[in-house]
């Protein structure tokens, strides 16, 4: 259903969609700058920074982001990134960015992560504890990679939509699953 908002309010609209995955439905958000959420139904933080006045409504950002899930879910490697627009505090938008440059089919830790960003910001260090929260938050799961942000033991933890997704993302890109514990 098409809504109509003629008040300035509602300007920077937010856009939904609903892409079938091989892991169960996913809710796609937009708005005219970029993705601003892709969450699995029933996850953690199920649309947490969705504005309730959106509109479910095919758009190019939401289209370009279907055709990026296409190419994920057969197994490759996209080669494309859609435009993205993650909602949130200035230090979740630094891990966010440490994220996005975990190669696909490789893992972190969140120890690694924290490093990164006490190195940054010129710390002699930052909690892990800290980017675990951050890590958890991140409202563009697959494509902000944080399937790919391990336990320091190996542990596959810290997942919003679920322990068994992280596994299959991980196994879908290659990882040696032999190396972690659930």
């Amino acid at each position: 259903m098409l809504l109509s908002y003629p008040n300035k309010e509602y300007e920077n609209l937010h856009y939904t969609s609903f892409y079938d995955s091989l892991l169960g439905r996913i809710l796609l958000a937009a708005d005219d700058k970029g993705l601003t959420g892709l969450w699995f139904e029933g996850e953690k933080y199920y649309c947490d920074n969705l504005d309730e006045n959106h509109i479910e409504k095919e758009t190019p950002i939401i289209e370009e982001t279907k055709r990026w899930l296409d190419i994920y879910f057969s197994g490759k490697e996209p080669n494309f990134m859609p435009p993205l627009n993650p909602i949130g505090s200035e230090f979740r938008q630094e891990v966010w960015e440490i994220l996005k440059k975990i190669p696909y089919g490789k893992t972190v830790t969140y120890n690694d992560i924290a490093k990164q960003i006490a190195k940054y910001r010129g710390l002699d260090r930052m909690s892990a504890q800290a980017v675990g929260g951050a890590v958890g938050h991140n409202e563009i799961s697959i494509i902000i990679p944080c399937h790919r942000v391990v336990g320091t033991n190996g542990s596959l933890t810290g997942f919003a939509g679920g322990i068994d997704k992280k596994f299959k993302l991980l196994e879908l890109e290659g990882c040696n699953m032999n190396e972690f514990t659930m």
